[in-house]
C-alpha cells in the first residue's frame, strides 16, 4: 500500500471520528428507562416506570406484567426534566413474584436500555438490564453471591462502554500523556479517585446532584481538549505536567457520575460490598479495554513513515472540545432548571 493510498485512510478515518463525535454533540442524551417494582405483604405491588423523553414526546416503549397481576385504579402521570413517571399499584394472584417474566415491549426497535429493579416483600433484591437483545426478565427466588457478581461487573462495563464523555476523558488524556510510567500513574490516580467518591456516595456518605456532577464532567473534557490544543503549540500545560493530579481531580467527579447510574439499579440490600466491588471491577474492565485500545491505535499510527497534513492534529481537540463544550451548556442548563 502506498503512502498516499495509508495518508488517505487514516485523514477519512480522522474526519469519520469527528463527525462521529460532532453528531454526538448534537444529539440529545438519552437515559435508560427506568422500571421499579417494590413487592409489598400480601400481594401488592408498587410499579414505578420512568421513560425518557425525546422533545416533548416519551419514548414508544410499554411494560408488558404478568396476565395474573389486577391493576388497582388509575396509574398516576408526571412528567420531570427529560423523562415522563408513571405510579401504578397492581395486587398478585399469585401472592409472589417468584417466577413471574416482566418484559418491555418496543425495545427491540429503540437504541436505549431499560434498569429493572425488583425488591420482593422478603427483603431481597434484584437488578438488571433490558436490552434489545433481550427485553425480558424472570424474577429468580434468589439471586446467588456469583450471580450478583456478575450481573454488576456487566453493568459496570456496560455503563463506561456506553458512557461517551467518560470515554472522551480517557481519549484526550492518551492524547496528552506520554511515556508508559506517566500513562499508568494517570490512569491509577484517575480510577482510585473515582473509586472513592463511587463507594462514598453509593454508601450515603456524600450526596451532590447529578446534573452539577455532569456539568463539571462535560467541563473536564472542555479543559483537557484545551490542553491538547497548548501541548501541539509547544505550550507544557497543567496536564502535560502533572497529569496525575488533573486526573485526580476530575475523577472525583466522574466517580460521582458512576454513583448517579448505579443508584438508578440501586444496590441489593444483603450484598452492598460485593455489589458496589464487583460494579467498579467492571468500570476498570471496560476502562483497561479502552486505552489499550487506543494505546495500541496511537502506537500504531506513530509507527506509519508519512507526513500528517498541516493542521490535521486539530481534528481531534477541535472534535472532541465541540462535543464537551455542547454538553456543559447543556448540562448547565438542565442544573439550573431544575434548580428553579
Amino acid at each position: 500500500m502506498s503512502k498516499r493510498t495509508v495518508r488517505g485512510a487514516l485523514v477519512a478515518l480522522l474526519l469519520l471520528a469527528g463527525l462521529l463525535v460532532a453528531s454526538a454533540a448534537q444529539a440529545h442524551e438519552i437515559r435508560p428507562a427506568l422500571l421499579d417494582i417494590r413487592e409489598q405483604e400480601g400481594g401488592t405491588i408498587q410499579v414505578t416506570w420512568k421513560v425518557p423523553m425525546r422533545g416533548d414526546r416519551a419514548l414508544a416503549l410499554e411494560p408488558v406484567f404478568p396476565a395474573d397481576w389486577v391493576r388497582l385504579g388509575p396509574p398516576s402521570e408526571r412528567v420531570v426534566p427529560g423523562a415522563a413517571v408513571q405510579h401504578a399499584t397492581f395486587r398478585s394472584e399469585k401472592g409472589s413474584l417468584v417466577g413471574e417474566k416482566v418484559e418491555i415491549q418496543g425495545l427491540s426497535v429503540l437504541q436505549t436500555d431499560v434498569l429493572l429493579r425488583v425488591d420482593l416483600a422478603d427483603g431481597s433484591s434484584h437488578s438488571a438490564i433490558l436490552r434489545p437483545s433481550d427485553p425480558s426478565f424472570r424474577i429468580p427466588a434468589h439471586e446467588s453471591k456469583a450471580e450478583v457478581a456478575a450481573s454488576y461487573w456487566r453493568m459496570g462495563v456496560t455503563h463506561i462502554l456506553e458512557g461517551v464523555d467518560h470515554l472522551l476523558f480517557l481519549l484526550a488524556l492518551l492524547l496528552i500523556v506520554s511515556g508508559f510510567w506517566k500513562l499508568l500513574q494517570t490512569v491509577t490516580a484517575f480510577t482510585l479517585a473515582h473509586s472513592v467518591t463511587l463507594a462514598l456516595a453509593t454508601l450515603g456518605f456524600v450526596h451532590v446532584p447529578p446534573a452539577p456532577t455532569e456539568a463539571v464532567i462535560a467541563l473536564s473534557i472542555l479543559f483537557l481538549a484545551g490542553e491538547i490544543v497548548r501541548k501541539h503549540q509547544g505550550e507544557v500545560g497543567l496536564t502535560e505536567r502533572k497529569p496525575w493530579v488533573v486526573a485526580m481531580a476530575f475523577g472525583l467527579f466522574h466517580g460521582l457520575g458512576f454513583a448517579g447510574a448505579l443508584s438508578e439499579v440501586g444496590v441489593p440490600a444483603h450484598e452492598v460490598p460485593l455489589a458496589l466491588l464487583m460494579f467498579n471491577v467492571g468500570v476498570e474492565t471496560g476502562q483497561v479495554l479502552f486505552v489499550v485500545a487506543v494505546a495500541s491505535v496511537l502506537a500504531g499510527l506513530r509507527r506509519i513513515p508519512w507526513e500528517w497534513p498541516q493542521g490535521a492534529w486539530r481534528l481531534a481537540p477541535y472534535s472532541i472540545g465541540t462535543a464537551a463544550a455542547f454538553w456543559t451548556l447543556q448540562r448547565v442548563v438542565t442544573a439550573l432548571t431544575r434548580a428553579a
